[in-house]
């Protein structure tokens, strides 16, 4: 049988149940590239964070039905990539805090004929929280268990035209009948505490550089929207996050209408299906906004495949 190059989509994964929530957020807490300070301190505070965050974020995802969606939407995105670059690869998903955890995938991975393994984080910019994150897991995960294929990765496809136009392909879908121009296009950004970027981590720039990408890229398509902003959602405790921040932003939204674009996440999630479309809504319904919009994000989109596909075979082309 003719070895083949195993495809490793990595996403940071999700409750599969009420019942894993607690396990979803003490594992992440628990990560060295979330909270940065000494293990026994990091295994202290992230008890207090999921024993504080524990019941909200249960009745969180009762309301997305008992789970995370993302789970799901990853598995047929596995199988959508799958079809597409057909029996010459093996496609499986890896998540970083809920199963199946690196361990599972690598004991998959023995029983198939693989000669190569290419780690793809679903996070389309870099950021030392997420790709790094996943990634040096694996590798220390193989390392433990002796499986010693080669491993190659793509750490970011942000820049990737295909996945730009998915992007614009969604939002134009989302304004079906409706003047652009009366709206502004807010491309919100998971935020990162400041300090991870004072640190050097590049996240923080590859989002500004992906905004102005598909700026310009609107521009040659003569889509015009009122303005265009870029915010960051999702802060957690009472460090300096990234600004300006969602919330304050749609403060200068009153009697006007907003049209939101989740730039970091390309798999549906808590944050987009729950904080956007729900917890911000209701925000904007208070601040006066005339209407409130987000786009869903890829999933499985064709073109979205097309763009993976394309940086997957690049990385082959090299080899």
């Amino acid at each position: 049988m003719a070895k083949k190059d195993a495809i490793v989509l990595m996403n940071m994964g999700g409750p599969n149940s009420i019942y894993e929530v607690e396990t979803f957020l003490k594992n992440m807490f628990n990560d060295p590239h979330i909270l940065g300070m000494n293990k026994y301190l990091r295994r202290f505070v992230a008890g207090m964070i999921t024993l504080f965050r524990a019941e909200s974020a249960q009745q969180v995802y009762m309301y997305l039905g008992g789970k995370s969606p993302i789970i799901e939407h990853t598995n047929k995105l596995v199988k959508a990539l799958q079809k597409s670059i057909g029996d010459d690869v093996f496609v499986i998903s890896q998540m970083r805090y809920t199963p199946p955890f690196s361990k599972d995938v690598i004991k998959v991975l023995r029983d198939e004929c693989i000669k190569r393994v290419i780690l793809v984080p679903l996070y389309p910019q870099y950021s030392s929280t997420t790709t790094a994150s996943s990634i040096e897991e694996f590798i220390d995960t193989a390392k433990e268990m002796e499986y010693k294929k080669p491993l190659v990765q793509i750490i970011r496809f942000y820049q990737n035209k295909t996945y730009n136009n998915a992007i614009i392909q969604q939002i134009v879908k989302k304004m079906k009948k409706k003047n652009t121009e009366e709206y502004e296009l807010i491309f919100s950004a998971h935020g990162l505490p400041v300090s991870v970027i004072k640190q050097g981590d590049p996240y923080q720039m590859e989002i500004e550089d992906n905004v102005s990408i598909l700026k310009e890229m609107l521009e040659e398509l003569n889509i015009k929207f009122s303005n265009i902003h870029l915010a960051y959602q999702s802060k957690v405790g009472p460090m300096a996050w990234l600004s300006p921040s969602l919330g304050d932003t749609l403060k200068k939204m009153e009697d006007k209408k907003v049209v939101i674009y989740p730039i970091a996440f390309v798999i549906d999630n808590s944050e987009t299906d729950y904080e956007l479309a729900v917890e911000y809504k209701h925000i904007a319904r208070e601040i006066g906004i005339k209407d409130y919009k987000v786009c869903k994000v890829l999933n499985k989109k064709p073109m979205f495949v097309e763009a993976l596909k394309e940086e997957i075979m690049a990385i082959q082309a090299k080899s």
